[in-house]
């Protein structure tokens, strides 16, 4: 499994894990309760590897920012997010992410990251924050020396 096999749907809460694409959409389980249901092209649908954070300079990926969260909190559970106030929340975000735009990330964004990290924390799959190496940028690495021995 990887990243981009995980998603966000608009209007549902948790993250999901895509299980098999169809005609017009895809079947996906709940990472919370492992209920399967399908969505269609017509809903939000988000893969963690899509989503950025807005910085101060430029936009961090998703993938970092859990990581960050990881490495603070040694692969463990991160505060609760429905529990911890506003400035609770941002003072944490500042310690994970000192740069973040700070006008445009706002306290439910903070909330919901908090909340994916510790969904993924729950469910093993912290692992897949590991960047994976493309076999496509292998292949043409391994192409390249042998082209230029001929």
């Amino acid at each position: 499994m990887e990243l981009r096999e995980i998603l966000s749907i608009g209007g549902k809460p948790g993250l999901y894990k895509m299980v098999k694409q169809t005609n017009n959409g895809m079947i996906v389980e709940s990472l919370d309760d492992q209920r399967r249901f399908p969505v269609f092209a017509h809903d939000q649908i988000s893969s963690l590897e899509e989503i950025s954070i807005f910085t101060d300079t430029e936009d961090m990926p998703l993938r970092d920012v859990l990581k960050n969260i990881a490495e603070k909190h040694e692969n463990g559970v991160a505060i609760n997010p429905k529990k911890a106030s506003a400035d609770d929340l941002k003072d944490y975000f500042l310690e994970v992410v000192p740069e973040y735009d700070e006008d445009r990330v706002y306290v439910s964004h903070i909330k919901k990251i908090i909340s994916w990290y510790n969904a993924l924390q729950r469910n093993d799959l912290l692992g897949l924050l590991e960047e994976e190496e493309k076999p496509e940028e292998e292949s043409k690495d391994e192409e390249s020396p042998k082209e230029d021995k001929e």
